[in-house]
């Protein structure tokens, strides 16, 4: 028998430590970089605390009157859990005490007291809520009790949660098929091409940024387009929480792979030019749920545009149905979006069908149909409260959304408190809708876009550019978060899509020399600044700058019958990524962006103006006096900067939903 001393023993312990570590050590060093490179270090998410709007909502929550309700939605990612609902409470004007529920179901999870003091917290437990499909729908119920000797509150001030945030227990879970790579909640997606990347390359990383911005909806998940490091497959840095990185390549294998990997494995896209796009539309593809393996090969996946309707129903423009009830007044707001409609639209007609409750004897009132501050409609209530009304709204009122208000306004005795019931406005989701198509668009501008682009768009830039592919990216994006009908893509080189007759998003970085189309902001090197229709007459303005001042530009332009997003500079680069960077960084930017030129200087915030360059047919005698007066600023705004603010530049800033 042999008796180990404490020394032997201790050398024994060192002696297993240090083979231990030459076994697993040595494996790593004979594997292959790019096998080792997924997935190392990458971290998976635990207990996260998400912002609403990240979860595809608004981060405030607003309920009206004594009894209101809120439904949200909130997408739950594999191995997590919400935990509660976090926010600060915005109290109304005289209240005395309240409560809010959080209900799944008619099954009641959770109620907490309101807090009374002004912009304190309030956390609302989630616990217990069933995951269906990867998420949780709860109904948010309050309960608001008035002050003494007040009847109703203001429908002007509801009690609202602000900075609304979800907290989730457990840990994020790694994905481990393609069907599970897309997560429930994406912050992040990080597209990574070839240095020079050939024009399938770029065209399936175009087509697949909007493809994914498109499949999660409000949610505001980041796009970013880069290079592979050089020899390898991945990313030198691997994913962060609720993040992904996926590899574009054009190789001969077709296919999707999912890496292998500790944390968030990453997943290549490969095949020949002639299949790789079709093989990134896998991802978001109906058929992806059957990918339940590491790696998968998906066959043709043609979509096929539908042609827009003539005539549709609210239901089929994502109003199922609106409902309001108040002591008095009550209002709803339709919305008409025109990327639903699938084209640039005019003409637009609403056959209101619904009702309201009956008004007492005591009461008198009316239906009265607006957008925005105007009037568009209106007729005196009737006893049995049946709505069933056509609508039109003017062509000079229409945006790319426009609100579409409905309210019954009603006065006459009503009593004490209790003494009187409330009305109920209800609009139903099968209301007929009719439309022509607008050719020009209307409205013109930014604003018809992306309705224009609609069903495919044509994205010219130099090929081999992976600066123009980030490029196409980033305004790809952008105008697919204006829509949640997906845009088609086909990226092909600049002057082809110059020369083409389909509409197209032309990227010239370095300048703009293409003589068939002129931009209403335009200069040559050295020479004044051109600009179109600012002028009363309509005509063409200059402005010559001394030193001269570089800008970058996102211009829209009338070519012929089709419509074209130009984004260009004065020969410095550099200045067109900062206005896209500004874009990117607020989505709201995007959103209100109005005019059809938009300008960025050096060390300013980019700035929109608004000419008549190819958009003169347009003009209706409703807004005639405003556009002379919008051109009158713009002279106004050129000559001040010209003496000592640097550039011209007219600002609108406004979001006009129907004005």
């Amino acid at each position: 028998m042999t008796v180990m001393t404490p020394a032997y023993q201790r050398s024994l312990r060192i002696f297993t430590a240090i083979t231990t570590a030459v076994i697993v050590v040595i494996p790593a060093f004979l594997l292959p970089s790019a096998a080792a490179a997924p997935g190392d270090g990458g971290s998976l998410s635990q207990s996260p605390v998400l912002a609403l709007p990240t979860l595809g909502a608004g981060d405030t929550l607003s309920f009206f009157g004594q009894q209101g309700t809120q439904t949200i939605t909130i997408p739950v990612p594999s191995g997590l859990a919400p935990s509660e609902l976090r926010a600060t409470v915005e109290l109304p004007p005289n209240l005395q005490s309240g409560s809010i529920s959080a209900v799944q179901q008619e099954r009641t999870l959770s109620r907490v007291d309101i807090p009374t003091a002004e912009r304190a917290t309030v956390t609302i437990p989630l616990r217990g809520a069933t995951v269906v499909e990867n998420s949780v729908a709860i109904t948010l119920q309050s309960f608001l009790v008035p002050a003494s000797g007040i009847c109703v509150f203001d429908k002007a001030d509801p009690l609202r949660l602000t900075d609304a945030s979800v907290a989730f227990t457990g840990t994020e879970a790694a994905p481990a098929s393609v069907a599970e790579f897309l997560p429930p909640v994406l912050e992040k997606l990080t597209v990574s091409v070839p240095a020079t990347p050939s024009q399938s390359e770029s065209g399936a990383a175009v087509a697949l940024s909007s493809a994914v911005v498109a499949y999660y909806g409000a949610q505001p998940v980041e796009v970013v387009v880069q290079a592979l490091p050089a020899g390898s497959n991945v990313p030198d840095i691997p994913s962060a929480p609720l993040e992904r990185q996926i590899t574009i390549i054009e190789q001969p294998a077709s296919g999707v792979t999912l890496l292998e990997g500790p944390g968030v494995p990453a997943l290549v896209i490969s095949g020949p030019a002639a299949e790789l796009s079709n093989q990134a539309l896998l991802l978001t593809s109906d058929i992806a749920r059957l990918a339940v393996s590491s790696r998968a090969v998906a066959g043709p996946l043609r979509v096929s545009p539908q042609l827009p309707p003539d005539s549709t129903t609210l239901r089929d423009l994502g109003e199922p149905g609106v409902s309001a009830t108040a002591l008095t007044d009550p209002q709803v707001s339709i919305g008409i979006d025109q990327t639903r409609l699938g084209r640039p639209a005019g003409n637009i007609r609403v056959n209101l069908k619904g009702s309201y409750t009956p008004l007492p004897p005591n009461y008198g009132g009316q239906v009265v149909v607006s957008v925005g501050d105007q009037v568009v409609s209106r007729w005196a209530a009737e006893a049995n409260g049946t709505i069933d009304k056509w609508v039109d709204i003017p062509d000079r009122l229409l945006q790319r959304f426009t609100d579409l208000n409905v309210a019954v306004d009603a006065a006459g005795d009503t009593g004490g408190c209790g003494q009187s019931s409330p009305i109920t406005l209800t609009i139903d989701g099968d209301s007929p809708v009719q439309s022509t198509p607008a050719d020009p668009p209307v409205p013109p501008g930014f604003q018809s876009i992306p309705q224009a682009f609609m069903p495919s768009v044509q994205v010219g830039l130099t090929i081999g550019s992976l600066d123009d592919t980030a490029r196409a990216s980033s305004i790809v994006t952008g105008l697919q978060r204006l829509s949640s009908v997906p845009i088609e893509t086909t990226v092909v080189p600049l002057g082809e899509a110059v020369s083409s007759s389909n509409p197209a998003i032309l990227i010239s970085a370095d300048g703009w020399n293409e003589p068939g189309i002129d931009l209403p902001v335009s200069t040559t090197a050295g020479g004044p600044i051109d600009i179109e229709g600012v002028d009363s007459s309509g005509g063409k303005t200059t402005l010559t700058l001394d030193p001269a001042v570089p800008f970058g530009s996102l211009q829209t332009v009338r070519d012929g019958g089709r419509t074209v997003l130009v984004a260009s500079s004065t020969g410095t680069a550099g200045q067109l990524d900062s206005l896209l960077r500004w874009l990117e960084a607020d989505e709201e930017r995007w959103i209100t962006l109005n005019g059809n030129a938009l300008i960025a200087v050096p060390d300013q915030d980019p700035i929109a103006m608004i000419s008549d360059a190819a958009n003169s047919p347009q003009s209706t005698s409703g807004d005639d006096d405003n556009k002379q007066l919008i051109r009158w600023i713009g002279v106004g705004v050129l000559v001040a900067i010209a003496l000592g603010v640097g550039f011209l530049i007219l600002r609108s800033r406004r979001r006009e939903p129907g004005s």
